[in-house]
């Protein structure tokens, strides 16, 4: 094995290619003049230097500035926040560009407004309607109450809510109350009473993957607002 570590090798060539250089430049009176010299001399001072020190030398502080450089670069690219700031704001835009991917999208029939009612009922029904629950022996019974807007959500939602529940084999029904709907849903094999407690009123509210296709449906004009 060679007693020199392959980093001094290569920077002792450094300072041997830049000691040449410096010497036919100032041999030939060329461009580099004076402070060409003083440049040479406090570039081979600094690798001599690092030489001197060991491992560090020339190679390990160009690899250094290298990486940092293409860390930087990297470390910008993802500098751009993904989030919209605000849930509804983000499923319109996620709509709006599905729809402007398809070419067949028919622009004459779009109501992103339809879509944004929807969004609002959502989120009346969510965060501001009362959810009295109450435990019967084969199941739950849910009083969903609200006033104004709330109550105009909870109308629209919540039975159209229990015809999406049934379809995926649930037994639930609503009743209509003066100020809200009532939310009946009785336990099963496959939804025992423990987990409809479990579950309250969102819980049960969130069951199926319907909420995301109605979105764009909507969007498109295809499917009535509920």
């Amino acid at each position: 094995m060679s007693k020199f570590p392959w980093k001094t090798t290569l920077a002792v060539s450094a300072v041997l290619a830049a000691t040449v250089y410096a010497v036919a430049q100032v041999s030939s009176g060329g461009p580099m003049g004076m402070h060409g010299q003083m440049q040479q001399g406090g570039m081979m001072d600094q690798m001599h230097s690092q030489m001197m020190q060991g491992q560090g030398g020339m190679p390990g502080t160009m690899g250094q500035g290298m990486h940092g450089g293409m860390h930087g670069q990297q470390s910008g690219a993802f500098n751009v926040p993904a989030m919209p700031g605000q849930d509804a704001f983000g499923t319109i835009q996620e709509i709006v560009q599905i729809l402007q991917a398809d070419r067949t999208t028919d622009w004459s029939k779009v109501n992103i407004g339809a879509l944004r009612q929807h969004l609002i009922d959502m989120n009346e029904v969510t965060l501001h309607a009362a959810a009295a629950e109450r435990v019967l022996d084969n199941g739950i019974e849910i009083a969903v109450t609200g006033e104004g807007r709330t109550l105009e959500a909870i109308k629209r939602m919540v039975p159209a809510h229990v015809s999406e529940l049934r379809e995926i084999g649930w037994n639930a029904k609503s009743e209509d109350l003066a100020n809200g709907v009532k939310l009946t849903v009785t336990a099963s094999e496959a939804q025992p009473l423990a987990k409809l407690k479990a579950l309250g009123f969102m819980g049960i509210m969130v069951q199926g993957g319907h909420h995301q296709p109605h979105h764009l449906m909507m969007a498109k004009g295809e499917f009535p607002m509920h």
